[in-house]
């Protein structure tokens, strides 16, 4: 699906740019959508470390995001590099002890804070505390009071020089020149850039999901607890996992009634294999019906080509099976293989192999994709090359064509 938000550059006094601010948008309509706080700030974190990237956004200067009060309760910005975000905290957040609590607790590990909109009022009695804390201060020269504005410039000035004062909504070249001559350090508004909207591609995000935790089975310290919790975490994963590991499919002899007992039965190399073909499945909530036939295509061929590997002693088998599976990935998610891969936790050699680079895989993979499609000469010419006879094709491709008809099934909510 589309994905859209927006950017504006954030300059210094020789107008060079040393950081943005991310805005939410959700249609070419560049301008803020009417949706909670909350759920635009989601949006915004999701969309530029997981969908977009936050490298490809910022080009490594640091993002100014919006916060709530319920999101800095949440301590959602411990999730995401203090490296990239500059926690902005809204004017709407009531300035309390709590908050000053958890602003400081941000401060330690490594944040950033921004001040938002900021107007100073006379019932408050935690700016000091509040001031000590923040790196930035917005001002906003579009809607507040000259009044208003030398209240913070001056307690900056006097009390605070740590903090770098922030002219937003500058129009003008005469308002940018007043904004430096009283101190502010920083800028941003239309005189210099409209928000550039951002456009990208999304996978949904159940199957961002399966994605985050093959990332976490790829670690090199795996832990097997924190597999276990992420998956329980999901209600939809929990009840495909244990439904799989019980299927026919599998041929186990015993009922598999835990998470972890089916995490453990699996095998972490498994697990991972699985995780892709729920993955896969997931997309066609979304598609059309004719996805079916590209379902059970790219399941014959994982499942063939990782036959293939076992027969000819080629390994791992696991990325055959992954070579196969993925030799779709483009037609099925609508998505190219470049992007699909900057997505998704794939070695090497099953990296190269789908960007049409010749690997071990590839003659596999030719092979399979032949044997899909019943194209007899192709067959006959791979298998003499590769030195299987007429049974072992025949053998695999019943094989892969009975478990991609069963896991298709299996698999169906």
């Amino acid at each position: 699906m589309n994905i859209f938000m927006a950017r504006q550059p954030i300059l210094d006094d020789e107008e060079r740019v040393i950081a943005y601010e991310l805005l939410y948008r959700n249609s070419e309509t560049n301008s803020f959508p009417d949706i909670s706080h909350d759920r635009a700030t989601i949006e915004v974190l999701v969309h530029s470390f997981l969908t977009v990237g936050i490298e490809k956004i910022a080009h490594g200067n640091p993002c100014f995001i919006n916060f709530t009060e319920t999101l800095l309760k949440q301590r959602v910005a411990e999730n995401f590099s203090p490296q990239h975000v500059v926690v902005e905290v809204l004017e709407d957040v009531p300035i309390t002890p709590e908050l000053i609590d958890t602003l400081r607790q941000l401060k330690r590990k490594g944040y950033s804070i921004a001040l938002d909109d900021f107007v100073m009022q006379k019932d408050v009695h935690l700016y000091d505390e509040l001031f000590m804390l923040a790196a930035y201060i917005k001002v906003d020269f579009l809607h507040s009071t000259e009044e208003e504005r030398s209240a913070v410039e001056q307690k900056v000035k006097n009390e605070f020089p740590h903090i770098a004062l922030l002219a937003e909504k500058v129009e003008t070249r005469e308002v940018f020149e007043r904004a430096k001559k009283a101190g502010y350090k920083l800028f941003q508004g239309y005189f210099f850039s409209k928000p550039q909207l951002i456009r990208s591609t999304d996978l949904p995000l159940n199957i961002i999901s399966y994605f985050h935790l093959i990332k976490l089975l790829h670690s090199e310290n795996i832990d097997i607890k924190e597999v276990t919790r992420l998956i329980e975490q999901d209600v939809a994963l929990s009840y495909q996992l244990l439904k799989l590991v019980n299927s026919p499919a599998l041929r186990r002899r015993s009922k598999i009634n835990s998470i972890k007992q089916a995490v453990m039965m699996l095998g972490l190399v498994e697990l991972t294999k699985w995780l892709y073909v729920l993955a896969l499945r997931e997309i066609q909530m979304d598609i059309p019906e004719k996805t079916k036939e590209l379902m059970e295509s790219a399941l014959f061929r994982a499942k063939a080509c990782e036959q293939l590997a076992i027969e000819t002693q080629a390994s791992p088998p696991a990325e055959f099976f992954l070579a196969g599976m993925f030799s779709l990935a483009d037609v099925l998610l609508q998505y190219s293989i470049p992007e699909l891969l900057n997505q998704i936790p794939l070695s090497d050699q099953v990296n190269e192999t789908l960007m049409g680079k010749e690997t071990a895989i590839t003659p596999y993979l030719e092979l399979v994709t032949a044997m899909d499609r019943v194209d007899w000469n192709a067959i006959r010419l791979k298998a003499v090359e590769m030195q299987l006879d007429a049974e072992s094709i025949q053998r695999i491709y019943e094989t892969a064509r009975l478990w991609a008809n069963n896991i298709y099934v299996e698999t169906d909510y």
